[in-house]
């Protein structure tokens, strides 16, 4: 794959028809380091926040050895990909075929789960095919329900047992696994440490009335990345808060503290050039929108950093929205979106952090889509991992790198 230095050299090397995603294997290289260095226990990477092989192989060399994987798919993708790494099936509600492919075939262990239903499902699907023996091997997780009012983005609803039904849970999947272990989501784009005070506490009451040996604490994703208007306290903070409600937990003394990160592994990782295709006053018309890398622009108005790489454009920033290229008038990203007053129709845009279920959710529809994917060399627009922010540490100040 050509390796260009910025977005602007491809912009002026191609002058592009379709939108180009615009990978940054460095930055993710970077973050994974990061959560691997300073995370106290086990990174696992949410592969569905972005699933690209690529992606998946970076990771992989640069420590991260656990796969979070919420379907048959992704256990295919990722064990075809990484052949070595330890996949964990954390999708609560599986199909039992799903269950006994990914047991039987590609090695999973570990399954969550929420319900007493579940639990029968994945020990029958993992019975030995001949002789009907229930697996010696399975590592459980039940998932609790916590809260997310600290999060962007909520996990709260669908997923999770209450915790009147935790303890009756926890006590029977514990008599059909070799290991057993609690996990929860904060949420997506949590912005306070508090987050998991709040889930480790109720982690700690369904522990207590369950009495149970507890072989491992996860606490899932929800960890930021940085976008204009989000930028949240240093990710050592989170770490630092976690570590110390983890070890007051009446767990294993051996047990293992696990993490999910998704959107704080990819977000920096790519970007993606667009060109405007039509002006109307504030409004721009773009090449890329809903149905691709710009989901959540336009459904949870989150918004992303922009810039324009005309060199000729002289005006002042102004506030725009987009419109998408297709025929629906949901195709819309309210922003707002600071870009030079005199930009107009054949410019072209770099719209950053849209490595977290961007271009993961591209879509056909309309018959838009297509993106050619190139490597480039420079930083992401924004960067929790870049050295450039510093965070109180004990009276000193810190880098972050």
């Amino acid at each position: 794959m050509h390796t260009f230095p910025d977005a602007k050299s491809v912009a002026r090397a191609l002058s592009p028809d379709e939108p180009v995603i615009l990978n940054r294997p460095h930055a993710a290289r970077r973050a994974a380091r990061f959560f691997v260095e300073k995370f106290p226990g086990k990174t696992l990477y949410a592969v569905k926040s972005n699933p690209a092989p690529d992606l998946l192989g970076v990771l992989w060399d640069a420590g991260v050895t656990h796969y979070d994987v919420a379907s048959i798919a992704e256990v295919r993708l990722a064990r075809a990909t990484l052949p070595d790494a330890v996949l964990c099936f954390m999708h609560p509600i599986k199909t039992g075929s799903a269950i006994r492919e990914a047991y039987h075939r590609h090695g999973v262990k570990t399954f969550s789960l929420d319900t007493i239903e579940e639990l029968e499902k994945i020990v029958e699907a993992c019975r030995d095919p001949e002789t009907g023996a229930p697996a010696r091997d399975l590592r459980l997780c039940v998932r609790l329900r916590v809260s997310s009012e600290h999060a962007q983005l909520s996990l709260a609803s669908k997923f999770g047992c209450d915790l009147i039904e935790a303890p009756v849970l926890l006590q029977q999947a514990r008599q059909h696994c070799d290991w057993l272990g609690v996990c929860f989501h904060v949420g997506s784009q949590a912005m306070s440490p508090f987050a998991f005070v709040q889930a480790l506490d109720r982690t700690r009451a369904a522990i207590a009335e369950a009495s149970v040996v507890i072989d491992m604490i996860d606490v899932g994703g929800g960890f930021p990345s940085i976008y204009p208007g989000l930028e949240p306290p240093a990710l050592e903070d989170y770490f630092q808060i976690i570590h110390q409600h983890f070890y007051a937990l009446p767990i294993a003394y051996n047990a293992e503290l696990w993490c999910e990160p998704g959107r704080a592994l990819s977000a920096e990782y790519s970007s993606m050039i667009v060109r405007v295709e039509k002006r109307r006053g504030n409004e721009l018309y773009i090449n890329d929108g809903a149905y691709g890398a710009l989901y959540d622009a336009a459904h949870v108005d989150w918004r992303f950093p922009v810039a324009a790489l005309e060199d000729d454009l002289r005006d002042g920033l102004e506030d725009f929205s987009f419109y998408g290229p297709t025929c629906d008038d949901a195709d819309y990203m309210a922003g707002p979106f600071p870009l030079p007053g005199d930009i107009q129709a054949g410019d072209y845009i770099e719209i950053g952090m849209l490595g977290a279920y961007g271009a993961a959710m591209k879509t056909g529809f309309n018959g838009f889509g297509d993106a050619q994917v190139l490597v480039v060399e420079d930083e992401p627009m924004m960067s929790l991992f870049d050295g450039s922010r510093t965070r109180e540490d004990s009276g000193n100040v810190v880098n972050l790198r």
